[in-house]
């Protein structure tokens, strides 16, 4: 199935900014965050068609995963 996969801000160093990636039923957001090597700690935000979810969130063909890193300021 076909998901596109949005990073942000430290996410894009190395990787990219916004991809269409395939992957197969039954996967996790847990599950591409693994495969991007992005430390689970260092999750902020994770929106599925625009809406908060959790890493074990089944994906669905057509979603759009957004990921952003934990935000520091002070």
């Amino acid at each position: 199935m076909k998901i596109t996969v949005k990073l942000f801000a430290s996410f894009q160093k190395g990787r990219f900014t916004i991809e269409q990636r395939d992957y197969s039923e039954l996967t996790t957001v847990a599950e591409v965050v693994r495969g991007l090597a992005i430390p689970e700690q260092e999750l902020g935000i994770m929106l599925v068609n625009s809406r908060h979810v959790k890493l074990d969130q089944v994906l669905a063909e057509g979603d759009t995963l957004a990921l952003f890193p934990l935000l520091g300021g002070g």
